[in-house]
């Protein structure tokens, strides 16, 4: 997996001050996208161990609320292969701090069993997130006016209660 772009103090992509990662590559190829570079998955530099040390270092700071994951495309099976190892050391090593992940693809067709993007780390990512904002971005329906999404087809899901009840649990954020 290549990063193509660290965001330090980013308050653009989910609530608080944010470290927010682009992930490189991308089959979607939404028509307006605001990253359209980060499609090919060589954009970037690679993840490597001493880049995530960084990103933990980072992280750590007191003024973080937390890690947003956006791409490209994070459920890329490649790209959720290289992030499940991270995601798990958030989790142990800076348990307070909220995860945000970015798809364009849909959480209840896509990431389930059977989906085109469900592989082996698909449930432990999703049960390991606090949100995901789901659905391709569509440029009929972007709407500037949003918050953290471009398009109005675009869902924010509390991703703790969607998974403890079964069923799509939206964030009171997508409102």
């Amino acid at each position: 997996m290549n990063l193509g772009e660290i965001l330090t103090a980013d308050t653009a992509n989910g609530p608080g001050i944010r470290l927010s990662i682009f992930v490189s590559g991308c089959t979607n190829h939404c028509k307006g996208c605001f990253q359209p570079q980060t499609w090919d998955f060589d954009y970037g530099r690679p993840y490597t161990p001493t880049l995530e040390d960084y990103l933990l270092r980072e992280l750590g700071q007191s003024y973080y609320t937390g890690l947003t994951i956006l791409g490209g495309e994070p459920f890329e099976p490649s790209n959720q292969e290289a992030l499940l190892p991270l995601i798990r050391r958030i989790r142990r090593e800076l348990p307070g701090k909220s995860i945000w992940m970015f798809t364009g693809f849909t959480y209840d067709k896509d990431l389930v069993p059977g989906g085109c993007r469900y592989t082996a780390a698909t449930d432990e990512i999703l049960d390991s997130i606090d949100v995901l904002v789901d659905g391709r971005f569509v440029l009929e329906e972007k709407d500037i006016a949003l918050h953290f999404r471009g398009s109005r087809n675009q869902r924010i899901l509390d991703m703790r209660e969607t998974r403890l009840r079964g069923e799509i649990v939206l964030s009171p954020l997508n409102n």
